[in-house]
């Protein structure tokens, strides 16, 4: 895979998420139109291997927790793998 593969691929999806962060206040933004909605969320913020995270209830803030160090596990492993391919 060449460097022009990879900014494709991240560009997809950048353009991606922003979508989804649109679709989520639309259905949000809905669903509160009609009086039924309660929000709750949380969200993440990964700075280097550490993450930080917010929220406003602990369900939220647990599920959270759990994705992001998920995540920062996979990205640690893919750059110790990217790391002993690059030898």
């Amino acid at each position: 895979m060449n460097s022009g593969t990879f900014y494709e691929l991240g560009l997809a999806l950048t353009f991606l998420g922003i979508l989804v962060v649109i679709a989520a206040a639309l259905i949000l933004l809905l669903s509160n139109i009609r009086g039924k909605g309660e929000i709750k969320g949380s969200g993440a913020i990964i700075v280097g291997p550490i993450p930080v995270i917010f929220g406003t209830d602990k369900e939220s803030l647990r599920t959270i927790l759990l994705l992001s160090i998920t995540l920062t596990i996979l990205l640690i492993a893919a750059t110790i793998v990217m790391h002993f391919m690059s030898k």
